[in-house]
């Protein structure tokens, strides 16, 4: 899928075109010509069909223009007339006073969606738009699990000393973000359907990137750099068998919609701040790290990153703003108790996120580029925001071999201490 403008990823567009320029190929020079050829009728004559009339009807039509102030309110005008606002200011107030929210929601989630996909530029055509998000919508449930629980000899933490090994590795190739969650969702499938022993767990997460790689990059490293990041403990014909073994057991089946694509439509549509967005896109970074959140949604994850950041940071908020967000969690799909279960999740992650040893995203969004989201101080108190239910669980610390462990080295700890 097109990457996304919030990952500083290349458009596909070149958007500083004209109109003309980015015209369709196949268009014909006869479907660009207009009405000014058709011979004119003779007062004697008389229309023989529909399309022969030559005075236009007064129609009302729906329009659908943008407010410059907060990009959501919708008016109604009439075709080829000018009205005298009165219709948009009843909506206005409809609108700020939200008792008719629910009916007018609809319209402007689907208004909203387009302008953010093409804004993204995740369309081509806006026409298309409200059909690719609703395949977006059906198709994410291919990509959970029915349960959390790995096979043997997995476990959990296994599993999180991999993933953060793959976040440094990606962060060092600097490949885009949907080559991350392309990334776990592999491996994720991999550890249910192929059988392998744990000392391979590291060449399996690497297949895993590569994979990703080849399906979101343009340029790939070489087989023997990859075998240097592992310490040289696999060889380019092992790579390259694990390859093959894993294509083989996933059929070939690399697609996946990732819960990020979910996060930055919502947060355009809610209008959200550059600290909120970056919020959510850390702690839905954090959820890669739990196993237990493989049984959720791509859209479930990132509506409970978004509602977390916005709890955590505490904005002042207009009513726009309110009635953004109002439209925006129209996409939330999942129950109260759901969300407020994933949320509790991501909040003791990230309240305990410093003093873990698996902490690469923690670095990764501590930098002045994101804007330093991971040091917040209200992430230290964020399970105690979900009220009584949302009583902080502190994550053991193992002080271990494991500790400060660099690339390459966390294949050998689990080829000699299993």
């Amino acid at each position: 899928m097109t990457q996304t403008g919030f990952c500083d990823s290349r458009p596909l567009l070149d958007l500083h075109k004209k109109a003309e320029e980015r015209r369709a190929p196949l268009r014909t020079w006869a479907n660009t010509r207009g009405p000014k050829e058709r011979r004119s009728l003779a007062e004697s004559e008389e229309p023989r069909g529909p399309h022969c009339k030559t005075t236009p009807e007064c129609r009302w039509a729906r329009r659908m223009p943008v407010s410059a102030e907060d990009g959501i309110v919708m008016g109604y005008a009439e075709q080829n007339g000018s009205t005298d606002g009165r219709e948009e200011e009843v909506l206005l107030q409809c609108l700020h006073g939200l008792p008719g929210l629910r009916v007018l929601v609809p319209g402007l989630l689907r208004r909203e969606m387009e302008l953010t996909m093409e804004t993204l530029g995740l369309v081509h055509d806006r026409t298309y738009a409200w059909d690719i998000f609703s395949d977006m919508m059906r198709s994410q449930l291919h990509y959970t699990f029915p349960c959390m629980e790995l096979p043997r000899p997995f476990t959990d933490a296994a599993r999180a000393i991999v993933v953060d090994w793959l976040i440094q590795v990606h962060e060092m190739f600097n490949f885009s973000e949907e080559t991350l969650y392309l990334t776990v969702h592999l491996l994720n499938r991999a550890m249910r359907q192929i059988k392998v022993s744990i000392s391979n767990l590291q060449l399996l997460g690497m297949v895993c990137l590569f994979l990703a790689g080849k399906k979101e990059e343009c340029l790939l490293p070489e087989i023997s750099e990859l075998c240097f990041l592992m310490d040289n403990s696999y060889s380019k014909r092992q790579l390259l068998r694990m390859e093959r073994r894993v294509l083989c057991e996933l059929d070939f089946e690399l697609s996946h919609c990732p819960p990020l694509h979910f996060l930055l439509l919502t947060a355009s549509i809610a209008h959200c701040s550059d600290k909120v967005v970056w919020m959510a896109r850390y702690l839905l970074e954090l959820s890669l790290l739990e196993n237990q959140c493989v049984v959720f949604q791509p859209v479930q994850l990132a509506s409970a990153a978004l509602c977390l950041a916005r709890l955590v940071l505490q904005e002042a908020h207009s009513p726009e703003s309110e009635t953004a967000w109002c439209i925006a969690t129209s996409l939330h799909i999942c129950s109260e108790p759901m969300l407020q279960r994933i949320m509790h999740i991501l909040a003791v992650t990230a309240s305990g996120a410093q003093e873990r040893e698996t902490r690469a995203t923690f670095v990764k969004f501590s930098t002045a580029k994101t804007l330093q989201v991971s040091g917040h101080p209200g992430l230290q108190s964020a399970p105690y925001l979900l009220g009584p239910g949302g009583a902080p669980v502190r994550p053991q610390v193992r002080e271990g071999p494991l500790k400060g462990m660099r690339a390459g080295e966390t294949g050998h700890y689990m080829r000699t201490h299993t």
